[in-house]
């Protein structure tokens, strides 16, 4: 596994450096994801273990943490009903695109709903799988929403020039104070671990996000997360989603995948719609808007939201809220609308 991580790193760093060269957003997180992906479909032995996944999703986690200042939760108090009525939009998205793409692929009933729920995809794998999914079809549908998603929005929003004008969230710890640093890291870890034990998903996300996110609003600073700690972890978790391609990948069911492909840009188009309508109704900016409502995972939307200096904790926060609610009513929700 460490060898096959190592060579995972080689094709990784040079393609994250590329993009750095090329000034593509989230480089650190791009050239990784599509590079590792693109060489493991081609047949490379690469790999990532689990614990660099969750080193990844640790600094990601922790980062996000460090916006969530009392001003700003008094701020983001205020989008709570917004907020409810994004998560209801999410669940009816997946449920649509479920609809949509058992006409176009003719897949059962079980694997369409779990591969277009908006959820993360080990969570929908293990949860289509209890409900008689296909798996492999679910996750390969997933891991591509997930390619599509980080593959377009990012470079819209930035090429629309989104963050024009707006004022900085930035983390309330304004200095990188490394004995400070020791104690956020084993406290943020000590949340993921309670997480962790208790099988709640995203562990290494939301355990180090709620911790640093209750010592921040308390206005305990003690250090913010250095850049290259964010940038390493962007590096793992891209790692971690190019490995899950294989070239079984390519194979598998290919009118599945160009159906899964095709509902993905519709929901990417509707959730556009959507979000053009919240910012309106809701006075967000568009940019905001869009990250915070589109299919994609909490640590892109919420790290691209920061590279573009957009409401990093709107963002987050829509994405933490419809992440636990999908994975809570996903499984309920496929019973009631069961044939």
């Amino acid at each position: 596994m460490l060898r096959s991580f190592g060579l995972a790193l080689l094709v990784a760093v040079p393609a994250a450096l590329a993009c750095v060269w090329l000034d593509t957003p989230l480089p650190w997180l791009i050239g990784p994801l599509f590079s590792t992906a693109a060489a493991c479909m081609l047949g490379a032995s690469l790999a990532a273990p689990v614990q660099v996944r969750q080193a990844g999703q640790w600094a990601i986690g922790t980062a996000l943490g460090l916006y969530f200042s009392a001003p700003v939760l008094a701020v983001l108090a205020r989008y709570a009903p917004w907020i409810a009525l994004a998560v209801l939009f999410a669940l009816a998205l997946g449920v649509a695109g479920a609809w949509l793409l058992r006409r176009v692929s003719g897949t059962d009933h079980a694997t369409a709903f779990f591969a277009m729920a908006v959820g993360g995809a080990s969570e929908m794998a293990v949860q289509g799988e209890r409900h008689g999914a296909l798996v492999e079809r679910v996750a390969a549908a997933h891991s591509l929403r997930i390619m599509m998603v980080v593959g377009t929005i990012p470079f819209i929003v930035r090429a629309l020039h989104a963050s024009a004008g707006l004022p900085e969230f930035v983390p309330a710890a304004s200095e990188v104070h490394y004995p400070g640093l020791a104690v956020l890291a084993l406290a943020t870890a000590a949340g993921a671990l309670l997480l962790t034990r208790r099988d709640l998903p995203n562990a290494w996300v939301i355990g180090p996000l709620v911790v640093a996110l209750a010592l921040t609003a308390a206005g305990i600073h003690l250090s913010r997360l250095p850049e290259w700690a964010i940038r390493t972890g962007q590096l793992f978790i891209g790692v971690s989603l190019g490995t899950r391609f294989t070239p079984a990948f390519v194979h598998t069911a290919p009118r599945f995948l160009a159906s899964v492909a095709a509902c993905t840009g519709v929901a990417l188009l509707l959730a556009a719609g959507f979000a053009l309508a919240l910012a309106q109704f809701a006075g967000l900016h568009w940019g905001t808007a869009v990250l915070a409502t589109s299919p994609g995972g909490i640590a892109e939307m919420a790290l691209t939201a920061r590279v573009l200096n957009l409401g990093v904790p709107v963002v987050t926060a829509f994405h933490v809220t419809r992440m636990a609610v999908v994975v809570l009513a996903v499984g309920p929700v496929y019973r009631r609308r069961k044939p």
